[in-house]
């Protein structure tokens, strides 16, 4: 599967093509003929190039982006349904060796209580966790010899042998940092389901200087991560860009790039797009991130779209119609925050604090199926197997049934009476 002759990142992540790339948008964004096209091809559903959804990007054409808005709900709903799929972060440790600027977590941070969970902690987050109903975890971690390979390992092991009275951990999730084929094969021998790394930004010389110091510093061997992951056997891996800390049109048009690379090199892009932003200091309107949601919904139509807690309810809200197919809830982004107790040593602050049956409750409200399901990953539907049936349609034939089995599950066994009544009616329809 893994092609030999793969590109390195400076090829792939071609910095003369993204600026060819923005002044070709700009030229043509009131080319009204050319982004009729565009919008044409990506009714096809099999997606856009990265030059054709930078020009819609660059479009100021209110008809035209409605137009696109439109498109996204229904290639949204074509592939996901009104599927939501659950998820939430768990945290094991805060130590970190790099110099990061935009993370609290970075080495030189004096003020932040430094914490990494012992596996009796683990235990107590997970119950913690699963007692809310949780089925479905993002493991994350600071990178630093506080917590190497081994200690993740034996993490993911703990996770997954926790029995509770209502069930088990499903799927774990890993987003750590960029590491060897070695440790990728470790990974996937330990039973993870999706790889996540976000590449905060693909322009090299700002990549840098938001990494001064420290193994992230390196833009190739952090940008070429998911290469080595998918080489290593992962077939499900998660990108995302942290919008904000440079020109969002760059970067969008880099993260497609990305999911291009990925796509011809391995026969099969990402499983999943983030979309975070970096709040609350970020000149990004809330209609361009829209917007931004919208397109890469059309571009990439078989990729499922993540967004977290770092969003407020309302910029979720509007997000979920546009092409988003998982969220967090619940979530804390501190170590320990969920049972044990650590106070200040949060990543980011969480801007929808709902509980996760407040979320859920508000959901169904939205017309949206709540989903816990994990099937494909417990049935191997994963990498290019799981994308040839979204592709062809025939996923929905399992996700529809599955998601509403997974929902009745947690209105048994963990929902309110508020939400349990909403829900009942929601399944009687």
């Amino acid at each position: 599967m893994y092609n030999a002759k793969s590109k390195t990142a400076e090829e792939f992540i071609d910095h003369r093509e993204i600026l060819d790339t923005l002044e070709y948008a700009e030229k043509n964004k009131g080319n009204y003929e050319l982004i009729s096209q565009i919008i044409s091809k990506a009714r096809e559903s099999k997606g856009l190039s990265h030059r054709e959804a930078s020009v819609l990007l660059a479009c100021e054409s209110e008809e035209h982006n409605r137009e696109v808005e439109k498109l996204a709900r229904e290639i949204k709903e074509k592939f996901y349904g009104k599927r939501i799929v659950m998820f939430a972060p768990l945290y094991l440790s805060n130590y970190c060796v790099n110099g990061c600027i935009y993370c609290p977590f970075h080495y030189k941070n004096k003020n932040i209580e430094r914490k990494k969970l012992s596996q009796e902690e683990i235990c107590r987050e997970v119950i913690a966790l699963q007692d809310m109903g949780h089925k479905r975890l993002a493991l994350e971690t600071g990178e630093s010899p506080e917590s190497p390979i081994e200690y993740v390992l034996e993490s993911i092991k703990t996770i997954y042998g926790i029995k509770h009275e209502n069930g088990v951990i499903r799927r774990v999730n890993v987003n750590i940092a960029a590491t060897t084929v070695e440790n990728y094969k470790k990974l996937k021998g330990a039973g993870i389901g999706t790889y996540i790394l976000f590449q905060e930004t693909y322009h090299k010389e700002t990549y840098e200087k938001l990494h001064p110091t420290g193994p992230k510093h390196d833009y190739a061997y952090h940008t070429e991560a998911m290469d080595r992951a998918m080489e290593g056997g992962i077939d499900d891996v998660g990108i995302g860009v942290l919008f904000g800390v440079h020109s969002y049109a760059y970067d969008f048009a880099g993260l497609l790039m990305h999911a291009e690379h990925l796509e011809e090199t391995f026969g099969v892009g990402p499983h999943t797009i983030s979309v975070p932003r970096v709040l609350p200091s970020n000149n990004m309107s809330e209609d361009t991130f829209a917007k931004i949601v919208a397109i890469i919904r059309i571009s990439v139509p078989y990729t499922g779209m993540i967004i977290s807690t770092r969003e407020p309810e309302q910029t979720r809200a509007r997000v979920l119609a546009l092409g988003v197919s998982q969220i967090s809830g619940g979530s804390r982004t501190s170590v320990g925050g969920y049972a044990v107790g650590t106070a200040n040593t949060s990543q980011f602050e969480v801007m929808d604090a709902r509980s996760l049956d407040e979320i859920v409750n508000w959901l169904i409200g939205l017309g949206y199926v709540p989903s816990f399901c994990t099937a494909c990953y417990s049935k191997g539907r994963t990498g290019d197997r799981f994308m040839s049936m979204v592709k062809s349609g025939k996923i929905a034939d399992f996700c529809n049934a599955n998601a509403l089995a997974t929902l009745k599950e947690y209105l048994r066994d963990y929902a309110s009476e508020e939400t349990k009544a909403l829900a009942e009616k929601m399944i009687e329809v």
